[in-house]
């Protein structure tokens, strides 16, 4: 399997840990925090749950391409259901159709058992650059 490593700065720096990946699932999590994670409302800011998601996505598709293909997000329909707030936020990424030049994905975020988001995606899939 190609790897999907976490250790780019953006990665870094919002805290996404590498929790489970194959056959074109990917589990993922961040350690929500107050200080780092939170907006101005005493919530964390919703880019950082569609972050996860985006990424957890990322990781279902790539764990299906050969190291010649590479994919990128065209699109993500992303739903915010309750408030994230410190602790846990996982995120459960599958895919659900891999066609030659696209892949559709779904996502579900939990916190303390309880889903908070969900979303669906579609992902280019492309010859990698020489």
């Amino acid at each position: 399997m190609k790897p999907f490593g976490q250790d780019f700065h953006f990665a870094t720096t919002l805290g996404l840990k590498m929790v489970e990946r194959g056959d074109g699932r990917c589990v993922m999590a961040i350690d929500i925090e107050r200080e780092r994670h939170f907006n101005p409302q005493g919530a964390a800011h919703g880019g950082v749950a569609y972050s996860l998601a985006d990424s957890a996505m990322g990781g279902a598709i790539t764990s299906l391409l050969p190291d010649d293909q590479w994919c990128a997000t065209l699109e993500i329909k992303f739903n915010y259901h309750a408030r994230v707030v410190e602790g846990l936020l996982t995120c459960e990424a599958e895919v659900l159709h891999r066609g030659k030049r696209i892949a559709n994905i779904d996502a579900r975020l939990y916190q303390d058992g309880k889903l908070v988001s969900s979303a669906n995606g579609n992902f280019a899939i492309f010859a990698a650059p020489q």
